[in-house]
């Protein structure tokens, strides 16, 4: 890349999800959407039309052919390594779309590549990137909470007929196993979950899944793509008081735990409020913040926000809980710090 010029960015995968992308890499300053690609040719002449890049129905191609400085993942979760690898094998940072992978061995072959050549592997908990959840992690950090008792999580919404390869656990539990270990500082040494099919032909489409960390915090998650309304949504627990946050509208909530003297609702239920303060945020899209830290890496280099490691240790929580749910036991994680890459 000259200096000064801007980077070079290749986008794989326009489906929902690489849409967005689109939308965001096609109107940010200090890059040009170089090119995309999607085995989808209605969708390639779409992009092609609206943003002038390069048109490909090969993404491994693309990233061969494109005259690249970047690459965005955003293709099914099948797919990410084979792109992934491809990117890191030509020296191109790269932002791969979560879950890092579809499997964990998958995973831990990625961080190592990508460290053995000393290429930025970013993995897209966007999450970590809502202002809701910056603006949590700055009060947790002030000791609004004291110690920590319990972080719980429920992403809930309709069926996504789109998603075919992978069940609710792999694909939107990563979300949250990225968050919570985030939230606790550590990462869990214990899963258990129990999981269900109804819709999904071929993986599960509900998780509750349980998390013990060192600390003796304790983690829930409520996943599942049943639910005919779409909710995202935290509470943190401590000696402190309560945090409670909506992702959606990045609302931010502290109760503390002076609750004070019971009240009566109706006149038979007993019921205690604590005093609620609105914690004030400064909203913005999380995808562009996202964007944006990944292209700062890409051009100046460093550590990614949400690298690989984080998003090999979300995969190996979700894949920890999905057999647990399978053997109806907990899952030990102590020792999975030593597979990953150093």
């Amino acid at each position: 890349m000259t200096a000064g010029a801007p980077l070079r960015v290749g986008l794989a995968g326009l489906g929902a999800m690489g849409r967005n992308h689109l939308r965001h890499l096609a109107a940010r300053e200090g890059c040009v959407l170089a090119a995309v690609a999607d085995p989808a040719p209605d969708l390639v002449a779409d992009a092609v039309a609206r943003t002038g890049a390069a048109g490909f129905d090969d993404a491994v191609a693309m990233i061969a052919e494109g005259d690249l400085d970047a690459v965005v993942v955003a293709a099914p979760t099948t797919t990410h390594a084979v792109l992934a690898h491809a990117a890191i094998d030509r020296d191109l940072p790269v932002l791969v779309e979560k879950p890092l992978a579809a499997t964990v061995e998958e995973g831990i072959a990625l961080v190592a590549a990508a460290r053995a050549r000393g290429v930025p592997l970013q993995v897209g908990h966007v999450e970590r990137f809502n202002p809701a959840v910056l603006e949590l992690g700055r009060r947790i950090e002030k000791g609004w909470v004291g110690a920590l008792y319990s972080v719980t999580s429920r992403r809930a919404g309709p069926f996504p007929a789109r998603i075919r390869d992978v069940g609710v656990t792999i694909d939107l539990a990563t979300h949250d196993a990225d968050i919570l270990s985030w939230v606790a500082g550590e990462r869990p040494t214990r899963v258990y979950a129990e999981t269900a099919q109804r819709l999904h032909a071929t993986n599960e489409d509900l998780l509750f899944g349980l998390l013990h960390f060192p600390s003796g915090a304790a983690g829930m998650l409520d996943v599942n793509w049943l639910t005919p309304a779409k909710r995202r949504q935290l509470a943190v627990v401590g000696e402190a008081g309560m945090f409670e946050l909506d992702y959606l509208t990045q609302r931010l909530t502290f109760t503390s735990a002076d609750v004070g003297s019971p009240t009566i609702i109706d006149g038979y239920a007993t019921t205690f409020e604590g005093n609620v303060v609105g914690v004030e945020v400064a909203s913005r899209e999380p995808l562009a913040a996202e964007l944006d830290a990944f292209l700062a890496v890409a051009r100046d280099g460093g550590r990614p926000v949400v690298d690989g490691e984080d998003g090999l240790w979300a995969l190996a929580i979700a894949d920890g809980l999905l057999r647990a749910a399978a053997d109806a036991r907990p899952v030990d994680l102590t020792g999975f710090s030593q597979r990953v890459p150093r």
